[in-house]
């Protein structure tokens, strides 16, 4: 089939869950859970920002995530929720550049739940070289250099999938734009973009999920060897609630686009999909933050802050 660079289709039709019997059921719960998403990272990167000791590597960090967690979540969200009431039109360039930020913020919590792992390996495994090692200029150039990386990474799967033709049916069985529904929709040979997304993509999902996998294996070695019971469970808890968040990121992914296209629906998709952009920056905070106690008494500063100047 001859390639074109200009799409048959002017716009898509995004059913998202529109076919679901439970459809305002379903819209105050995810309502609810976009909202707290919000809120739960607006308050870490005040808290954050706001507070002089929390200006450390680790709460850096976790100040990134938060951010990068509000915009995943704006990316896709609102637009679900009015596909929950009727299914919604985009037009062919708002779904590529829908697309395009999806894949930049989903590289972006890749790299940074990485880079996460890798301080708290250096916290935990070299704590009296911990300043040294984690210095604010390395602390800069491993988030600026994620921005870059996942920006390329978007960029690249932007534009395979613009050069892609959809002469047939444009109706997207799905909640936003994304590249694995898209791909069924071409009138057009997919497969450089299938063979991208398996060996480039692949590749920048297994490369941060090893370090994390490796960072923690030698977080966990080095707790072991902590003769206090108390301080042994109080870091598996932890490691564990961090294990968790990058289990449930990293296999809904896997599940939804490193499986053959014929071995899943596309409810299945759309369900594993909710997953990771719902569910996962959703729990973020809850996971990284709120339950510390630093976080909590830098919040606890902010509102009495506000309260004495109300006169409250």
């Amino acid at each position: 089939m001859t390639q074109t660079n200009e799409s048959c289709v002017s716009e898509f039709f995004l059913l998202g869950f529109s076919r679901q019997p439970q459809e305002q059921f379903l819209f105050m719960l995810f309502l609810s859970m976009y909202l707290v998403t919000v809120l739960g990272n607006l308050l870490i990167i005040l808290a954050i920002s706001t507070d002089s000791r929390l200006h450390t590597p680790m709460y850096f960090f976790l100040g990134n995530l938060s951010f990068v967690d509000v915009c995943f979540s704006s990316t896709t969200v609102p637009k679900m929720l009015a596909n929950i009431l009727s299914s919604q039109s985009i037009y062919f360039f708002e779904c590529l550049t829908q697309m395009y930020f999806f894949i930049v913020f989903t590289g972006m919590d890749n790299f940074l739940l990485a880079v996460m792992a890798y301080d708290r390996f250096v916290a935990v495994c070299h704590p009296l070289h911990y300043t040294t090692k984690m210095t604010p200029q390395l602390c800069a150039l491993m988030v600026s250099g994620s921005w870059v990386i996942a920006s390329m990474h978007a960029l690249l799967h932007t534009l395979l999938m613009a050069r892609l033709s959809f002469c047939a049916d444009n109706t997207i069985p799905h909640f936003f734009c994304d590249v694995s529904p898209l791909l069924k929709l071409s009138s057009s040979d997919t497969y450089l973009n299938e063979m991208v997304t398996l060996s480039e993509g692949g590749l920048l999902m297994i490369i941060p999920l090893a370090s994390i996998l490796v960072s923690y294996i030698c977080i966990t070695w080095a707790v072991l060897r902590v003769p206090s019971t108390k301080g042994k469970w109080k870091a598996f808890s932890t490691c564990g609630s961090h294990l968790a968040v990058v289990s449930l990121f990293y296999g809904t992914i896997i599940a939804v686009y490193f499986n053959p296209s014929s071995s899943h629906s596309a409810e299945t998709d759309s369900a594993a999909t909710v997953l990771y952009t719902v569910v996962t920056p959703m729990l973020n905070p809850f996971i990284y933050s709120l339950r510390n106690k630093d976080i909590k008494g830098a919040l606890t500063k902010v509102i009495c802050r506000k309260q004495q100047r109300h006169g409250l």
